[in-house]
């Protein structure tokens, strides 16, 4: 069976169209190297099986295709490495929001500074260890100085209080209102590019440039929760089939949320106490009802800001030193540092203390405590012998060992021993505990973010635009689109020949 006159044409045109789709992706791609979150696309090539039967067929018949046919264009992804991608971003969320509120309470008991509360309790033992020595003795004024180098201690007690509240508050609001936004930001706008790109589908388009949109949204919700992306096959009729979004979170307690559901979404919701800890964090999962999963979010930037701002340590019998555990064991620390100070100078009448709250509670805190009012008129001074063989201002001398060389004991309420040492040290403590914790912070997020760009560059190996690369396609392209040429321009002199030649040799 002879092959149809004409079809070597239509194998050439087919040709010529085919490179020059590819042409114009090269170009596409070209074009937007430099464009944020592009994913390289190809042209899709199928080739065209050949036609046709003869009731003359044997096994020496000869079929030959029709050609190629350009089926589409899409873009090139490892749907393994985003999934990848996706779980370290959560990852490092998680660790980079700790890394953050550690870095801030490193702000707050930096004892670089001229204000350094080391610094102050030296200050109070040199006061008292001038109201003790012999050629000063007796003179009223030491009392008046170490009153003053206490006042001086308080109100670092207080500033380091107001700044571990004011931490607590600002990221609580941060959180509730930037953070929180952008969350809900980023589940709308999926809603709607989900929307946009079934719709695009069904009219014939790849939407290829908003699936590149959706894939950057999909990428920053994953830095909040440890999220799934799957896709799903919808008849929307007419026998077409696209591809529908949908979007979980699976928390630690093994439960399933459905954020997106091609165009339906659930809500994040976040919780506060009048703007302070604790933080909650509710989800709304689409048909579902509100739950709680503060506790339960597994990792991702919610995750490490709940974590930090709710959990004390040792204190609440939880994993995470957060900003609890060092505003509790300061206010532990300032309550045995005044009960101490308090037990000494009293004379066993409950009268003569030097401290006392400013809302009347029984327990000291770094922001209740203040110089007590007898102290403050008069009326109370430091005691310096409590009788008893005592020689002349021993008791000054026990307050000096109380502070610098006696051992307390810093404890939970439930009786756990936190730190045993000098109030020195004990204050030493806080700062090596916070170091201790940013260092091993520091040093997780840094792996955890070296692992994130290895995954990124593999990403990138596979998606992104390599310029050597698109200039080699050009040139094999262009080659390919000159021999289709060619090819037809053969096939047109050899149709000549048999046209205007064919029985006229010899003549």
């Amino acid at each position: 069976m002879l092959r149809s006159t004409f079809a070597g044409f239509s194998v050439a045109h087919l040709a010529m169209a085919a490179s020059q789709n590819a042409l114009d992706v090269v170009g596409q791609n070209v074009s937007n190297i430099n464009t944020v979150g592009y994913t390289r696309q190809r042209l899709d090539q199928i080739s065209v099986s050949p036609t046709g039967h003869s009731m003359m067929n044997s096994k020496f018949s000869v079929k030959v295709g029709q050609g190629v046919m350009a089926t589409g264009v899409s873009q090139i992804r490892d749907p393994f490495l985003d999934i990848q991608y996706r779980t370290q971003l959560a990852e490092v969320g998680t660790v980079d929001a700790m890394d953050t509120i550690l870095d801030r309470i490193g702000d707050v008991f930096d004892e670089t500074s001229s204000t350094a509360i080391r610094e102050a309790l030296n200050n109070v033992v040199s006061q008292l260890q001038n109201m003790a020595r012999p050629d000063t003795a007796g003179q009223d004024t030491y009392d008046t100085l170490v009153r003053s180098a206490m006042e001086g201690l308080l109100n670092l007690f207080h500033e380091r209080a107001n700044d571990i509240t004011d931490i607590q508050e600002e990221y609580v609001s941060r959180i509730q209102g930037t953070e929180g936004q952008k969350i809900e930001g980023y589940l709308s706008k999926i809603v709607e590019l989900n929307e946009a790109i079934k719709n695009s589908n069904i009219l014939g388009s790849p939407a290829l440039e908003l699936n590149d949109q959706r894939n950057q949204l999909i990428d920053e919700l994953a830095t909040y929760l440890p999220i799934d992306v799957t896709y799903e096959d919808q008849n929307v009729g007419g026998n077409i089939t696209v591809d529908t979004l949908k979007i979980t979170f699976t928390d630690s307690n093994g439960v399933t949320h459905t954020l997106i559901d091609d165009d339906q979404r659930g809500t994040v919701n976040i919780t506060s106490n009048n703007g302070m800890p604790p933080l909650g964090v509710e989800i709304t999962g689409v048909g579902g009802a509100a739950t709680d999963v503060t506790d339960a979010l597994g990792n991702g930037v919610l995750k490490g800001y709940a974590d930090m701002l709710n959990k004390e340590g040792i204190f609440d019998g939880t994993d995470t030193k957060g900003v609890g555990f060092y505003g509790s064991y300061f206010d532990t620390f300032v309550h045995e540092f005044a009960t101490t100070l308090n037990q000494l100078n009293d004379d066993g009448t409950g009268t003569k203390f030097l401290f006392e709250t400013s809302d009347g509670s029984a327990t000291f805190t770094a922001e209740n405590i203040r110089i007590s009012q007898g102290w403050m008129d008069g009326s109370v001074s430091v005691t310096t012998t409590k009788g008893g063989g005592d020689t002349a201002y021993e008791n000054v001398q026990r307050m000096i060992n109380a502070i610098t060389s006696d051992v307390h004991d810093i404890t939970t309420p439930g009786g756990d021993t936190v730190f045993s040492g000098n109030f020195l040290d004990a204050y030493d403590f806080l700062q090596n505990t916070q170091a201790a914790e940013r260092s091993s912070t520091s040093t997780i997020l840094a792996n955890r973010t070296a692992v994130l760009s290895q995954i990124a560059d593999s990403k990138d190996s596979i998606s992104a635009i390599s310029l050597d690369e698109e200039v080699m396609n050009l040139m094999k392209y262009q080659q390919s689109y000159n021999a289709a040429a060619r090819l037809m321009t053969t096939l047109d002199e050899a149709l000549d020949t048999l046209i205007n030649n064919t029985g006229v040799v010899g003549r």
